[in-house]
C-alpha cells in the first residue's frame, strides 16, 4: 500500500463516522482499557462500524455489533 493511499484513507475516516471492514486482520485487539486479543472470525468483511476514537500509529477504535476493536486504517474504508 502506498503512502499516498494510506494518507487519503486516514483523512477520510473521522471520529463518529461510519466505516466498512474491507479485509480481516490476522487477529482482533479489543478497544478496552485492558485490551485483549480475539480471534478474527468475530467480524466479517463488509461489517459496518462507528469510529469511536483515533489511536497512535494509524489505528482506530471502531464499535461493531460484536464489540469494539482497534483496527489499522488499511482494514477500513470510510462510507
Amino acid at each position: 500500500m502506498s503512502r499516498s493511499h494510506l494518507a487519503s484513507t486516514m483523512s477520510e475516516i473521522s471520529v463518529g463516522g461510519k466505516v466498512r471492514l474491507i479485509a480481516i486482520p490476522p487477529y482482533l485487539k479489543t478497544a478496552d482499557p485492558m485490551p485483549m486479543l480475539r480471534p478474527p472470525d468475530l467480524l466479517d468483511i463488509d461489517n459496518i462500524g462507528t469510529v469511536i476514537d483515533r489511536r497512535p500509529g494509524g489505528y482506530w477504535g471502531v464499535k461493531f455489533d460484536r464489540g469494539s476493536f482497534l483496527l489499522d486504517s488499511k482494514y477500513l474504508e470510510a462510507i
